[in-house]
This record gives structure tokens, sequence and C-alpha cells, in this order.
């Protein structure tokens, strides 16, 4: 599999040492809503992945779990032609919340070039992910923290909003 660039790997290591303190100005930002929030994410969304090959890195894919609703679960089933209690007997888990989630990553759809077997049946969380270019993003400061550490395009955002 590909493996994630120097430059990326530089990038999560500063989110790691950073944590803390974004974490903290997240928070403060979950609690003010500041007006243009979510126009500075969406700026940096649309520059950080303008150029980014996602298949270069896809460290979402090797090391976290999308949530998997039961539309997903149907779709996915459909596309890898099985049952879906199958899908959810090999692959899936309950998490403490009470929703389907991955039993181990990386995810049984990711492919060796990176590439996702069910792509166009994918869950919706990945489709969605990392969730930067949406609105109301004072709702999820604590994913979008997590994400920094998973993602080098939002540990980048987020560095870029906080620092300037």
């Amino acid at each position: 599999m590909n493996e994630i660039s120097k430059q990326d790997a530089e990038i999560l290591t500063l989110a790691k040492t950073n944590f803390k303190d974004n974490l903290k100005q997240l928070k403060k930002w979950n609690k003010q809503k500041p007006k243009d929030l979510d126009k500075r994410f969406n700026q940096l969304h649309q520059l950080a992945f303008e150029n980014r090959d996602c298949l270069a890195c896809a460290n979402c894919c090797k090391t976290t779990s999308p949530i998997f609703r039961q539309p997903d679960i149907r779709r996915m089933a459909k596309a890898l032609k099985i049952k879906e209690g199958q899908l959810i007997d090999k692959h899936l888990r309950l998490d403490e919340d009470g929703d389907y989630v991955l039993k181990k990553a990386p995810c049984f759809n990711l492919l060796s070039d990176n590439r996702c077997a069910v792509y166009d049946d994918r869950p919706l969380a990945c489709k969605e992910y990392p969730h930067t270019d949406r609105k109301n993003m004072y709702q999820i400061m604590d994913i979008t923290a997590q994400n920094t550490l998973i993602c080098p395009a939002v540990a980048h955002i987020v560095e870029r909003i906080i620092n300037g």
C-alpha cells in the first residue's frame, strides 16, 4: 500500500504536538459559534484539496472507521454481492454509541493502490470525510480535532485557521 508522504507525516506530527492547544481552540469555537467559521473552513478546504491526491495517503481508510448506517450497509452488501447479515458479522461491530463501525482497520475495502473496492457505494461518512466543507462546523469541533491526527489536510486547515 502507498505510504504517507514525508511532508504529510510531518504535518501529522505537528498536529499531534499541538493537539491539546488546537482542541482547546476548537472547543472555544464550539461554544462561541463564530459567524465566519464555515467560510474559513470551506475556503481552506477548497485550497487544501485543489492539488491533494487522497489516494497518495488514504490514512483515513487505514486507521479509522466510519459509521455504517443501515442504508450504507444495504448498499455496500449489494455491491459486494453478500447478505447484509454477512457483512455485519464479518466486518462490523456495534460501538459504545450503538453505531456500526469496522471491527478492525484498515478498511476491508481498501485495495493495495489505496482505492476503495466499493467507492460508488461507500458509506456516507466516507463520502463526506473529512467534513471540513460542511455547514455549522462549530457542531463538529471534537471530530475535527480528532481528524487533525488522521488527515494531513485537516491538520493543515486547522493550523492555518488557528495560526493564520
